[in-house]
């Protein structure tokens, strides 16, 4: 485990949006990412019968919708412990091999910080 409180500031409010963001939509994930200008973009799990992303899928979507041209951090609120093939490639495409993912538990303690690449 990581001690959550030896993160910065920013890296803090991310895990913290991801954790609201599962919590206010009852969904399984949750998952913030930052981008190069600072600007934070926040999902949770879409799960329709026509379309399912993870919510770091779905928050890296968001950014590029948005605008964004690279990913500083993200997070993603989950109970799994770590995060998937697929998240991690998405982050990558946007962030670069060397975006970090903080991956948290539900009650938003970092498990790991592993890099997109």
């Amino acid at each position: 485990m990581t001690d959550s409180s030896a993160l910065d500031a920013e890296d803090r409010k991310i895990v913290t949006l991801a954790r609201s963001a599962r919590a206010r939509n009852g969904v399984p994930e949750g998952a913030a990412v930052r981008d190069e200008t600072g600007r934070t973009y926040v999902a949770g799990t879409v799960d329709l019968p026509s379309l399912r992303l993870s919510a770091l899928q779905t928050a890296v979507a968001m950014a590029v919708a948005s605008g964004a041209k690279s990913l500083e951090a993200a997070a993603v609120v989950s109970e799994a412990d770590t995060a998937s093939a697929e998240d991690l490639a998405a982050v990558r495409d946007l962030g670069g091999a060397g975006t970090p993912v903080l991956v948290a538990g539900t009650d938003g303690t970092v498990r790991a910080v592993v890099t997109a690449g």
